[in-house]
């Protein structure tokens, strides 16, 4: 895994099949997923007009702020690759107890990671950067809602520490 910071925060790899709860030095409640998918490497840079300056390790930083907060830790995966992700979620069924994913252009592509959710049975919150509802007509749909305990559109980054908030109340 990638390196950690006082947080417990681990960088892009998926964590191994057999890895247990996440439980550093402020994560007793345990490890939320901080899944993010296509482009999001990008952040930053990418359509700052849209998405902000804030890069993919500014929001893993305030992610495991958020989670430490509440005394979790996080995991953070990114990737290009669906497969990836779907391995991700996966192995949270063993190493987490909760998702919070940014899918990306997957949200509105693929049935494979909603019926991933489905099956880790983990409360799981979507969040999106931009308010997709404002965008093309294509990101107006979402296979991923209908399995997401909430939905978190169109808060810039800060949307992540609202979907850290929910998924600590709600556990």
């Amino acid at each position: 895994m990638g390196t950690m910071t006082d947080a417990t925060l681990s960088s892009h790899q998926p964590a191994p099949q057999n890895a247990s709860a996440g439980t550093g030095t402020t994560g007793g409640r345990g490890t939320i997923l901080v899944i993010n998918g296509p482009n999001l490497n990008l952040l930053g840079t990418r359509e700052p007009e849209k998405y902000g300056t804030s890069t993919l390790a500014d929001v893993e930083q305030l992610a495991a702020k958020a989670a430490g907060a509440h005394g979790f830790t996080v995991e953070c995966v990114q990737s290009n690759h669906e497969g990836v992700l779907l391995d991700a979620i996966h192995a949270a069924r063993t190493n987490a107890v909760g998702i919070v994913l940014n899918a990306g252009a997957f949200t509105h592509t693929s049935v494979a990671l909603r019926d991933a959710l489905a099956a880790v049975q983990l409360p799981a919150v979507e969040v999106h950067i931009t308010n997709v509802h404002q965008r093309e007509e294509f990101r107006h749909h979402s296979y991923l809602s209908p399995v997401c305990a909430a939905v978190i559109v169109g808060a810039g980054v800060f949307g992540y520490k609202l979907a850290i908030d929910y998924l600590a109340e709600a556990l």
